[in-house]
């Protein structure tokens, strides 16, 4: 089939079961001029749901590297008012967001990170009540990916440039359900009701924390916060719009307590972070926060990842996903945190999701604390799965029961 046609079955699949676009909804498409083909697609789909109007976030990493490079650190902080207008508009009139991701790996190498750090801090705190909205799920949101020849060398390097475009694109298909011979949206429907199965497993046993170990080093308990809830595919806007936030998606994740988390873990997977690779890193946890750390590669910028804020040194996911996923199984490091994490049991370093506690996602910032919750300008996931990962939860009366074995579940 042509790549065309499992291009649009994507775009399709991005509106109708990602955002789940509703009739006289505005919708906002967040998207990298290299994912200009994809992007156009999307935005005939969702007028065909009935989207009112649509509205494009264009961006090009590369051209946005010269404001690194070129502007003063006093301009960097300037964030301009119409662009906070603009995302109050998103936020009032409660639109949708489909996000499309074509990362250039290393597209911010060399540059002071420094800068790349007080552009992030001032954009986060000038647009806080942006975050709020999307993350507190009171509007549907999603992310799916496009292939580009940059990003495809990183990945298949052993390919000349155009066969590791469409074997990008290839592997972007595969794992997002879309197939030749079958329907992406019924391939999701099931997709999501395996992952919601597995879901109720673990809110019946209310594990009071869970226990990580593997060969390669990572030994860490994690404490979970009361009245926790696990999530995992189609989520629930408070709107009451059923939505899946990510294409793909493996996991089923929750809340840990910002002050309960001690040991170490070693991470199995690369993070690109602000444009750079962070490789073979370690952290160490004593009371929820990173006390130490290490990397191989990119130590200053995994630096600037944990003093993000006071959060960005606490964790505020936890999430399971078997080595036996889909993902994991095809065996490719795409270098790109929203496919990685679903090969890999994965952390998040940063702010939690309120809908992640009972209740949550009507609760003020500070109703969420008294729980545990960690609150901050970032969220960052990182791989540390493995495929001799064990997992012990503990239950509130002291039972162990075993979650994992050999990498994958066994509840």
């Amino acid at each position: 089939m042509p790549k065309q046609i499992l291009m649009e079955k994507l775009a399709k699949l991005a509106v109708e079961v990602g955002a789940n676009v509703q009739k006289d909804q505005i919708v906002v498409i967040n998207t990298p001029t290299q994912a200009a083909e994809i992007a156009r697609m999307v935005t005939k789909f969702a007028y065909e749901a009935g989207a009112k109007k649509v509205i494009f976030n264009w961006r090009d990493e590369l051209a946005g590297r010269y404001a690194y490079e070129y502007e003063s650190v006093e301009t960097l902080q300037d964030i301009p008012q119409y662009s906070i207008d603009k995302m109050h508009y998103v936020v009032d009139k409660n639109a949708c967001v489909i996000s499309i991701v074509s990362p250039i790996p290393g597209a911010n190498k060399g540059v002071d990170p420094m800068k790349i750090q007080v552009s992030g801090v001032a954009a986060s705190k000038a647009l806080g009540f942006y975050r709020e909205h999307m993350m507190g799920n009171r509007s549907q949101w999603t992310i799916i990916a496009a292939s580009n020849p940059i990003w495809a060398k990183k990945v298949f390097p052993e390919l000349e440039e155009t066969e590791a475009t469409e074997a990008l694109w290839a592997a972007i298909f595969k794992a997002s359900r879309v197939k030749e011979e079958s329907d992406p949206i019924s391939e999701w429907n099931h997709h999501n009701k395996a992952l919601i199965s597995h879901n109720k497993i673990l809110n019946d046993y209310q594990f009071s924390s869970l226990h990580f170990s593997n060969s390669v080093g990572t030994d860490l308990t994690i404490k979970l916060v009361d009245n926790h809830v696990w999530s995992g595919g189609q989520e629930t806007a408070t709107t009451g719009v059923v939505f899946n936030p990510n294409i793909p998606t493996e996991e089923n994740f929750t809340m840990p307590h910002k002050y309960g988390v001690n040991g170490k873990v070693v991470a199995t997977k690369p993070l690109d972070y602000q444009g750079n690779l962070i490789e073979d890193f370690w952290l160490e946890f004593k009371d929820g926060k990173v006390v130490n750390y290490d990397a191989k590669k990119e130590k200053a910028t995994l630096k600037n990842l944990l003093e993000f804020d006071e959060g960005s040194s606490y964790l505020g996911e936890v999430a399971l996903i078997g080595h036996n996923s889909p993902i994991s199984q095809a065996n490719i490091l795409f270098f790109n945190t929203l496919f990685d994490e679903n090969a890999s049991c994965h952390l998040a370093l940063g702010r939690a999701y309120p809908m992640n506690i009972k209740g949550g996602t009507e609760m003020e910032v500070k109703d969420l604390e008294k729980f545990g919750y960690n609150n901050s300008m970032s969220h960052s996931d990182f791989m540390f799965g493995s495929d001799d990962m064990d997992i012990v939860g503990l239950t509130k009366d002291g039972t162990k029961i075993q979650i994992f074995k050999n990498g994958n579940f066994v509840i």
